[in-house]
């Protein structure tokens, strides 16, 4: 119990403003919350009048949080503890981990719309990041495009799909017909190809049976399909369902996910059969919740953890 005192009082350089720092004596067991529970950032751990049964349960949450009351901090408060956002460099053709060999499509920009893409390879990237791509040929003859002319190009790497904008420097038709193409503009992703995993840590409200949430686990891993989450105890078996809350934040968007999720998994972590990691897959969840957790992912593509087959 001492440590969970030591960590609650380590947090509070980091409250929010106005928000009165708990201790584990200050949340009765049993008896519904008079306020809403919140951690030092302002997340939502827990909804006024959610009940907190057993010790383990609390022991957990002043483990891994700093429970704050949610009704002291005002607005103002809070978007004063905001940190300011740092503006990111849009990606470079290297942030894409496109490999040589890979295959793309290209076509002409001017008219595009409906037009097909004609298919070509990846042959070099040079260190300015301008692209070497085969020729791209359609009835066996060069596609007719001009140097100076923009094309679109669909690339396709190891992690997801792309689409971005080059200017065409040069053709050549031999020995080996190929393009030299700028670096490329405007990057967008157009879908993930892989389903991967990246380590995350922010708080998951989870419910059993009819009624509210009842307690408050940790995220440890994300993907586009699911979650790995640290409980204080097993939330169920294998099969069975959970409804969980949470909320994914990247770049300016804040968007709040409500779903429910199967259990694929129960892994407990020590020899008291308490605290346990679960994995589960999402469902129900909407487009816009199923782009917020693709863009999740691949925003933090650098830490990534591949899925394992016994994990979600």
């Amino acid at each position: 119990m001492n440590d969970i005192l030591a960590a609650a009082s380590h947090a509070a350089s980091d409250s929010l403003p106005g928000a009165a720092l708990l201790t584990p004596a200050d949340i009765p067991l049993g008896q519904p919350l008079a306020w809403p529970l919140v951690d030092h950032d302002g997340t939502l751990l827990l909804e006024r009048g959610a009940t907190l049964v057993g010790e383990v349960e609390r022991d957990f949450l002043f483990r891994h949080f700093a429970p704050q009351r949610g009704d002291r901090a005002t607005p103002e408060d809070s978007a004063a503890h905001e940190k300011p956002q740092e503006q990111e460099a849009a990606p470079g053709v290297r942030d894409l981990h496109l490999s040589i060999g890979a295959l793309m499509g290209l076509r002409p920009q001017q008219g595009a719309s409906g037009a097909p893409m004609h298919p070509c390879k990846l042959i070099g990237i040079a260190p300015n990041e301008s692209i070497f791509a085969t020729l791209p040929y359609v009835d066996g003859r060069p596609i007719e495009i001009t140097p100076g002319e923009n094309v679109e190009v669909v690339a396709i790497a190891s992690q997801a799909v792309y689409r971005f904008v080059c200017t065409l420097h040069a053709m050549h038709q031999t020995p080996s017909g190929y393009l030299v193409l700028s670096k490329p503009a405007n990057i967008r992703m157009l879908r993930e190809r892989n389903s991967i995993r990246v380590r995350a840590t922010f708080p998951v409200r989870f419910g059993i049976g009819a009624g509210g949430y009842q307690g408050v686990a940790l995220a440890r891993g994300i993907s586009a399909l699911g979650l790995s989450l640290m409980a204080p105890w097993a939330l169920g078996k294998v099969g069975e369902r959970l409804r969980i809350a949470f909320s994914l934040r990247s770049g300016n968007l804040d968007t709040p996910i409500e779903t429910s999720a199967v259990i694929r998994n129960v892994q407990h972590e020590d020899v008291t059969q308490t605290q346990c990691t679960l994995g589960l897959e999402l469902d129900r969840l909407t487009s816009a919740e199923q782009m917020a957790m693709k863009v999740y992912v691949f925003d933090r593509h650098d830490d990534v953890i591949y899925w394992s087959n016994s994990a979600r």
